[in-house]
């Protein structure tokens, strides 16, 4: 049933939530909990093309593969190398049923494998904060992430800021390391004759080192352990079991993943210093701002301000995002793509959207319901930026990509996602306009967000990333811009957005999306 929620109070502490990715069961814990991941979401594969060129690809924050500095690996005949063959034989003459299992956990995609792991630490993390006993909220903080509320309060903006930078971050990690691994084109310990057994696929023809794993397992690391503080030490278990698989199983050699943490920790040395200074740390306001917004926005001729319907009356959720820095559009761009004005509260137009949300709500049709359901993304969630890189992650591994061309996917849609939510939060502060369940209290909703209604976050990030997606994999373009205008109705069918929010948002998804195209059409890669 569609509910009431101008009276509801988060939970101070979740209960277990049972997140589904690709089908498959995945468990996301409160910190502190075990969070091993015990089936892949999605099936191995063996990539088609080893992107021999991939080194000469324009990178994103770097200027390029001369911005990161390894040294030469030593000859594969040297005693030093066999040294290192030597110490791998004789570790799989006694390898155990866990080594086994590591090595499965690890097999095929590094970068699909720790995009799960962001999205179940978002999912964790996706918990409003309960009021204090004044009625004010406390808010995370980052300098004490362990007490009440925990840091992060990962909801869609900050997640989808997460995802971005994650991927960034691989990516140029990514270009350096196939620049290198062409350069000096060492392969595999299990393909130098040596009696190496190759306990998973190997692709034919890409050199070993640089290691692409100890890349994307570093950089998993030193990235996540920034954004979820609480879980350094699970994510440097994971970091340091997928490298450990790797040597295991005769796909690299102690000095292949020596170099690419090297790599990895000078990449993101370099995303983190953006990072700290993109102007998050201000997202949240103030009293004096949250006033502001809502006294311009009334001397624009605004009748109806937003105001949150929850008991009591809760902050809006980072009111300030939308000045964040953008990764694809300057801050005159941002403006010059905000949204036309809502209609005018009372005016015919609105009366009509506002009647039609209404319907929705008093009759919830099987259909509707399922819909709604489908693209809720709420609380406890992987939130909607998580929701696209799980439909990503299934179209990569359905297309065999590779390490390097699954980084450049995740990077270019999560860059495009990132910039529409903050260009979205931008509208939303700008206009400041008023949910439909407060224009008409009588309206039940599935949810209700804490921030104001006009244009929609859902179908801004879903435009953004079926516009990229479908640029990725042209032959299932249309399915993407199904799904992207199903999770735009989805918000009306569950009472939450206007109509002319979604088709708003849709457009601006799809703009900030083509900025993305046109940057992935100049990279080097097709």
């Amino acid at each position: 049933m569609f509910l009431n929620h101008s009276k509801r109070k988060p939970m101070k502490q979740a209960k277990t939530n049972k997140i589904f990715i690709g089908g498959i069961l995945a468990l996301g814990m409160l910190a502190g909990c075990s969070k091993d991941i015990d089936q892949r979401s999605l099936p191995a594969f063996e990539p088609t093309a080893t992107e021999a060129n991939g080194g000469n690809w324009k990178t994103i924050l770097l200027a390029g593969p001369a911005d990161i500095i390894i040294p030469a690996p030593e000859a594969a005949g040297s005693a030093a190398y066999q040294a290192e063959l030597t110490s791998i034989a004789t570790r799989q003459q006694s390898i155990t049923d866990t080594d086994k299992r590591i090595i499965e956990k690890w097999k095929s995609s590094g970068i699909i494998r720790w995009n799960e792991i962001a999205r179940q630490l978002v999912a964790t993390y996706n918990i409003p904060p309960e009021a204090n006993p004044d009625g004010t909220y406390p808010a995370p903080n980052p300098n004490n992430p362990g007490a009440y509320p925990k840091f992060p309060f990962a909801n869609p903006p900050y997640a989808s800021r997460a995802y971005a930078y994650l991927h960034v971050a691989m990516y140029d990690a990514l270009v350096t390391t196939w620049k290198y691994k062409f350069t000096h084109n060492r392969m595999s310990p299990a393909a130098q004759g040596t009696g190496i057994k190759a306990l998973e696929p190997i692709q034919e023809g890409l050199p070993s080192y640089p290691s692409e794993d100890a890349v994307v397992a570093q950089v998993g690391y030193r990235l996540l352990k920034v954004m979820f503080p609480n879980d350094t030490t699970w994510l440097q278990e994971q970091s340091n079991e997928q490298k450990m698989a790797k040597q295991l199983s005769g796909v690299a050699s102690p000095s292949d993943i020596a170099a690419g943490e090297l790599i990895a920790n000078q990449v993101a040395e370099k995303v983190l210093a953006r990072y700290r200074t993109d102007g998050m740390g201000q997202a949240a306001g103030n009293p004096n701002l949250w006033d502001e917004l809502k006294q311009d926005a009334m001397a624009r001729g605004l009748t109806l301000p937003w105001e949150s319907m929850e008991t009591p009356k809760r902050p809006m959720m980072l009111a300030m995002f939308g000045n964040v820095k953008q990764f694809l559009i300057t801050t005159a761009q941002r403006d010059s793509l905000r949204p036309e004005p809502p209609p005018a509260i009372g005016s015919p137009e609105f009366n009509e959207a506002l009647a039609e949300v209404k319907r929705y709500s008093n009759n919830p049709s099987g259909e509707v319901w399922r819909i709604a359901q489908l693209w809720s993304d709420g609380a406890a969630t992987y939130t909607p930026p998580g929701h696209w890189n799980e439909i990503a992650c299934n179209s990569i591994v359905k297309n065999k990509f590779n390490e390097l061309r699954t980084a450049r996917t995740l990077a270019l849609m999560n860059m495009a996602v990132f910039d529409a939510g903050i260009s979205c939060w931008d509208a939303k502060a700008y206009y400041f306009y008023p949910r439909p369940s407060q224009a008409d209290p009588s309206i039940k909703t599935i949810g209700l967000p804490n921030f104001p209604s006009y244009t929609s976050g859902h179908s801004t990030f879903s435009g953004a990333a079926s516009t990229v997606l479908g640029y990725i994999f042209p032959d299932e373009k249309a399915e993407f811009e199904r799904m992207s205008l199903e999770a735009a109705e989805s918000r009306i069918y569950g009472a939450i957005h206007y109509r002319f929010d979604s088709e708003a948002g849709t457009r601006c998804g799809n703009a900030i999306g083509s900025f993305a195209v046109k940057k992935g059409m100049a990279d080097g890669s097709n």
